[in-house]
């Protein structure tokens, strides 16, 4: 177990804390959607009470009302946990490619060259490498090792590849739920908040005594900026998340086939 922990201390990737991030960006969003797009130039007579100056994007999404700094601190979060996921997966797969180091692996055991095999994850370093590494440690105590018999010394291999296992993968796992849960409810905040904005455009125009077809086109039209920013954002956070998952699936085929091999390999020197 202790080697376990020791390759899982090596890979501590990059952390934010969650709930600190979301807070300062939900503030910083508010200050641009105040200060930036309500900005008294981007809207006829300087003032932002009235409408956006025509082709004036920024006016014309701080009229999309309170719910746009909502979605954009959802897209920005979305943006920025996928930043955190690339680099943590990234270091996780190590220096070089895993399928290569997998099979150079394979082979210094198949050559009986169990130093070799740590070195080449040393060398490798991330997640795969760390796992290799335990359960290549493990593999070296059961050779010398007179009092377990031979399956009991597999299961001892085996049980500490997946010891390692479960200590790398809550690390390539962690932060993914935000992706997951923002796919799902970036949309909804975004037809919510386009809802909020037909009430209010249409509250507008029942109180101005006459239809006004422009003024109703307008308020329309604002308040689908909030499904539009809503929609982009899920589909981002889908994409990422999808893309993240296949390739934790990846790193965990690659621990499993090396953690594989390394029982088959005991197995087959040790009878």
């Amino acid at each position: 177990m202790s080697a376990a922990k020791n390759a899982a201390a090596q890979s501590k990737g990059f952390s934010l804390p969650v709930l600190v991030v979301i807070v300062v960006e939900l503030v910083l969003c508010f200050l641009i959607w105040k200060f930036v797009l309500g900005a008294g130039s981007n809207f006829e007579g300087g003032n932002n009470e009235g409408h956006p100056l025509p082709g004036n994007y920024l006016g014309i999404v701080y009229k999309g009302g309170i719910m746009v700094p909502v979605l954009m601190t959802l897209m920005l979060v979305v943006l920025t946990f996928c930043f955190e996921r690339l680099f943590t997966i990234a270091k996780a797969q190590g220096s070089g490619s895993v399928d290569n180091f997998v099979r150079n692996v394979q082979a210094k055991l198949a050559g009986g060259d169990v130093d070799g095999a740590i070195k080449a994850c040393d060398s490798q370093k991330g997640s795969v490498a760390n796992v290799v590494r335990a359960g290549l440690v493990k593999y070296k105590e059961m050779t010398v090792d007179t009092e377990l018999d031979k399956e009991q010394k597999m299961a001892a291999i085996q049980k500490e590849v997946e010891e390692a296992t479960s200590l790398e993968l809550p690390m390539l796992e962690k932060n993914l739920v935000i992706l997951a849960t923002i796919s799902s409810i970036a949309t909804l905040m975004g037809l919510l908040g386009t809802v909020l904005g037909m009430i209010k455009a249409f509250a507008a125009l029942a109180t101005a005594g006459s239809p006004d077809a422009v003024a109703l086109a307008n308020g329309i039209s604002e308040a689908l900026i909030n499904t539009a920013l809503g929609i982009g954002t899920s589909a981002i956070a889908i994409i990422m998340y999808n893309v993240f998952t296949t390739r934790i699936d990846q790193l965990t085929y690659a621990i499993d086939e090396a953690g594989f091999s390394l029982a088959q390999t005991f197995a087959a020197k040790h009878k």
